[in-house]
């Protein structure tokens, strides 16, 4: 298993390569750069410009610029961010850890209620139970999310005014104690979370209730039923067992995302993550730090890849890595 892991590792690092090659390319088609809209401040003169383009080589052949670029990965110098001043590693780790704590609470109770639900869907199906889930399923399925995060601080934020309408932290977060500022991101994060679990959770339950349904015809589990194993061993020891494969390959691909997967909410709810920061990046033309988040998602993508491997083969004895 472990050089079956090591093998994939050493796999991705051409892989990582190419997919940073092309995504310098694409950003590269856009025309200028960040100092060319400075250009257009009178303040700033030509010759400035032009020595600040020369030093991050903006002036030469964007091919040139990758292999520059590349080589600053290889040293860990990510690069600088023109738009904030700061090197690029110093911004993203500014926002890292908010968007990963809003990522992992939206995966926890994702995971923690849709699981259970789409068990006992299948278990129930077509009776009342089943259609009501279904039927929030199928609105949490078709309602964008950005409706949804604008709606919960209309109704719960301004409306009700029982939530906060946006933000990490309260204006009066340094003041109070370790408690009480626990107390107060929590409250920040309920609106994001619960809207990026929503759709998350209304998938989820429904591929868990349709691999749930194919396994319980299977003859193997008739066969069970028929020596007389109690209902429960046989929906959750071996029933269970075998529908959750699919789903860890989900799970793979949650991980890998982890980082981009709520940019939309966290714009909406104005929460200070790597999402709204991405998106100033992009239209200022802040290529280095767009280049960092690329990278960073295509680590995370052959990470979450290969621990579904691991998972599944874990999980399944009939998996197995040479």
């Amino acid at each position: 298993m472990w050089t079956y892991a090591l093998r994939r590792l050493i796999i991705s690092v051409p892989l990582l390569i190419a997919i940073s090659f092309m995504t310098f390319g694409v950003l590269q088609l856009a025309p200028g750069n960040y100092f060319d809209q400075l250009k257009l401040n009178p303040q700033i003169s030509k010759d400035v410009i032009e020595r600040y383009e020369k030093q991050y080589h903006l002036d030469q052949p964007w091919v040139v610029q990758y292999v520059h670029w590349l080589k600053g990965i290889v040293t860990l110098d990510w690069g600088h961010s023109f738009d904030n001043d700061e090197p690029v590693l110093k911004v993203i780790q500014s926002r890292v850890w908010n968007t990963l704590l809003l990522s992992l609470c939206s995966i926890f109770f994702t995971w923690l209620f849709a699981i259970p639900i789409g068990i006992y869907c299948a278990v129930k199906q077509y009776k009342w139970g089943d259609k009501i889930f279904s039927v929030l399923s199928y609105i949490g399925l078709s309602t964008p999310n950005f409706f949804f995060a604008l709606l919960l601080l209309y109704i719960l934020g301004s409306y009700l005014d029982i939530l906060p309408i946006g933000g990490m932290y309260s204006g009066n977060f340094r003041s109070l104690g370790l408690l009480g500022k626990i107390f107060d991101v929590v409250k920040h994060l309920i609106i994001p979370v619960f809207v990026i679990s929503t759709a998350s959770m209304a998938f989820l339950q429904r591929v868990m209730r349709g691999n749930m349904l194919e396994v319980l015809r299977s003859q193997y589990l008739m066969t069970a039923r028929a020596k007389g194993l109690p209902e429960n061993r046989v929906i959750y020891r071996h029933a269970l067992r075998n529908a959750i494969n699919p789903m860890i390959t989900i799970f793979g691909y949650q991980l890998s995302g982890i980082l981009s997967g709520a940019a939309l909410t966290e714009i909406i709810c104005s929460w200070p993550g790597i999402g709204s920061l991405m998106l100033e990046a992009v239209r200022s033309k802040d290529i280095y730090l767009v280049m960092a988040n690329m990278l960073i998602a295509g680590v995370l993508l052959v990470l979450g890849n290969l621990i579904a491997d691991i998972l599944l083969a874990t999980i399944d004895p009939r998996i197995r890595y040479g």
